[in-house]
């Protein structure tokens, strides 16, 4: 009987220990990433016609990443896909405490009935998500890299993880080719980007049910 009992608390032990690393953090650190969040205001470079924001990262799915510290990245979609949405309508994000892998979806956006999954840029837990930006999205696309953040995640393994993202000039030459792709869905609309290269503010909106499924695929990964 007391080895059944010592077996038990060692797997109770064991289990706590998993999800307080892949699942939930201490409460008083994810309240302090909550409400210790310092302001954005970042530098905006621009290269090859592109605004972009220097130091951020970014994932093929269109969202950014931004290393605060303290394992803290914070985390957005990027101007290309605000400016294609134009409007958005409702944010969903995973839950506070909320384990995401590095390309798992962390965030829903929907307009008109059109919804794209957008993936996260980096691996980690989720403690604290941009409530004025769900209440007010549209925050997300005048702002995606300032007031317009979605969520923070506390990455364990932000070193990596950046690895894996578009960084620097590469960030300006993928943003071209995402315009040049998105030429073919817009051809018959005569025109598929504004001043600055990025889409028509709005454009999404303007095409077919089809098309629109396809540009979801291709340019969100969905």
């Amino acid at each position: 009987m007391s080895i059944l009992f010592v077996l038990l608390t060692f797997l109770i032990i064991i289990s706590i220990s998993y999800f307080m690393r892949h699942g939930q953090l201490p409460l008083e650190e994810a309240e302090h990433a909550k409400t210790s969040l310092p302001a954005m205001n970042p530098v905006m470079i621009r290269e090859s016609g592109f605004e972009v924001p220097k130091g951020f990262c970014f994932h093929p799915g269109h969202t950014w990443a931004c290393d605060e510290g303290r394992q803290n990245a914070r985390m957005g979609i990027d101007s290309f896909a605000a400016s294609l949405f134009g409007r958005i309508d409702k944010i969903e994000v995973a839950g506070l405490n909320r384990w995401v892998r590095q390309g798992q979806k962390l965030c829903t956006i929907t307009r008109d009935g059109v919804t794209a999954e957008f993936l996260s840029p980096v691996e980690g837990v989720v403690v604290a998500v941009n409530h004025d930006a769900l209440r007010d999205p549209s925050l997300v696309t005048k702002d995606p890299y300032n007031s317009g953040w979605i969520c923070v995640i506390k990455a364990p393994e932000m070193e990596v993880n950046l690895k894996n993202l578009l960084q620097g000039g590469m960030i300006s030459t993928w943003m071209q080719n995402s315009v040049r792709r998105l030429q073919s869905y817009a051809a018959p609309l005569g025109a598929a980007t504004a001043d600055g290269g990025l889409p028509v503010e709005g454009l999404l909106a303007k095409l077919e049910p089809s098309v629109q499924r396809s540009l979801v695929r291709e340019f969100f990964l969905n």
